[in-house]
């Protein structure tokens, strides 16, 4: 058991499965409290009675796309414990489908979950965190935040626009001691593509032959925790693949990757 996390209290969304669920896991085993969200109460029930500790957890259930009732969970999640020290926002779609094809509405939806949904908890929380003078905001990007590839213009934009709220956030909350770590996973063996939005707004409803390849969410789990634990700026999970090298092109020779770019449709 790592003390770090002993007694802390950390609310994760989209804790119902894939890396939402193996964080309560890893968490709970640590002698984390943790308050769990996604819309599925019965799944959320299954992970609460898969942690260690079942009885420091609290469900609270909500849908991250309706973001007008967001602000209401958070003085909710507050009293369950009386505090919250860290902030996972975890829950999200993503999307497949070309510019030229995909409806407006889709790109509205992916920006509602994948982005606004984030801001709205945000600054619900946010005075809580200045209260007390410390807190940490743990943000699941995506490598798709750092670069842009073929079939993921809603996503990638959605994850960028993360990226651009939290790095002015950082800057703005660091006298408050309040932390703001971005993960930037690359392909994590979870069913997201499954629910992958197609250009007119239906879920794809196959899997991604790219993430059945990828590292699973137990161990993504342990690279976010000493991510967590290290107060990092940002840091990306996953396996030393092709996503980590991109993420080095676009750093150091990102004319490259620009030229790659056209041949990175996701398989």
């Amino acid at each position: 058991m790592d003390i770090y996390f002993s007694n802390k209290i950390i609310w994760i969304t989209g804790a119902s499965s894939g890396i939402g669920e193996a964080l309560a896991y890893a968490l709970s085993a640590n002698g984390a409290k943790l308050i769990l969200s996604s819309r599925r109460l019965a799944e959320l029930e299954r992970v609460k009675q898969g942690c260690k500790f079942p009885d420091q957890v609290c469900l609270l259930p909500l849908d991250l796309s309706d973001t007008s009732s967001l602000t209401e969970h958070v003085a909710t999640a507050i009293q369950l414990f009386g505090q919250i020290d860290i902030m996972v926002h975890n829950g999200g779609i993503t999307q497949r489908s070309l510019v030229v094809d995909t409806d407006i509405e889709v790109h509205r939806r992916v920006m509602e979950l994948d982005y606004f949904s984030y801001v709205v908890l945000t600054k619900a929380l946010l005075p809580h965190f200045i209260a007390k003078k410390n807190g940490h905001f743990v943000v699941t990007s995506s490598v798709m935040g750092k670069i842009g590839t073929p079939m993921r213009s809603a996503y990638a934009a959605a994850k960028h626009a993360l990226h651009g709220f939290f790095d002015c956030l950082r800057a703005e909350v660091a006298a408050h001691h309040i932390k703001v770590t971005i993960l930037t996973p690359g392909y994590i063996r979870t069913n997201i593509s499954l629910h992958a939005l197609t250009s007119d707004g239906s879920a794809m409803g196959k899997p991604s032959e790219n993430i059945s390849k990828g590292l699973s969410p137990d161990r993504a789990a342990l690279q976010i925790l000493k991510a967590i634990k290290k107060g990092a700026f940002e840091c990306y999970i996953g396996k030393f693949s092709g996503e980590k090298i991109g993420l080095w092109l676009n750093r150091f020779v990102p004319g490259l990757l620009i030229k790659m770019a056209p041949k990175l449709a996701p398989k």
